[in-house]
């Protein structure tokens, strides 16, 4: 297996590509342009690793590569909105009670208040609040 300079192991789809983008840098002179298909396979394990850990073993321009990804130097630690948050807890033994409210854009609310183990069908319950044009 081989290492990273930062002792890290290349993960093995980087090591394929290096091995076709060798063979095809000995059969070409030194200026040629690298084909589209081995450009968008770098694009690929770019977006999974990151911009270095792809150009740096590959001897890829790093700029060129990140252009070509769309301008983020690391795809993997953008930030963005969640459209979904699960929130995970340890199941209780006990019954707990908990209370959640809900407000809408045009200020209507829901208040939900349970004491149960196991939480209502939150779906349900937001579908049919949509559906009186809470």
């Amino acid at each position: 297996m081989k290492m990273s300079r930062n002792g890290r192991p290349i993960p093995e789809p980087i090591l394929q590509l290096q091995r076709q983008l060798d063979q095809f840098r000995s059969g070409q002179s030194r200026r040629a342009k690298l084909p589209e298909s081995l450009w968008n396979v770098a694009v690929e394990l770019a977006r999974q690793h990151g911009v270095y850990a792809v150009a740096h073993p590959l001897r890829l321009d790093y700029m060129r590569l990140r252009k070509r990804l769309g301008g983020s130097c690391n795809p993997r630690r953008r930030s963005s909105k969640p459209a979904f948050v699960e929130l995970l807890a340890p199941h209780p033994a006990t019954r707990e009670e908990c209370v959640i409210e809900f407000e809408s854009s045009n200020g209507g609310t829901m208040r939900i208040h349970w004491k149960a183990v196991a939480p209502p069908d939150w779906i349900s319950l937001l579908r049919a609040w949509r559906e009186v044009g809470a």
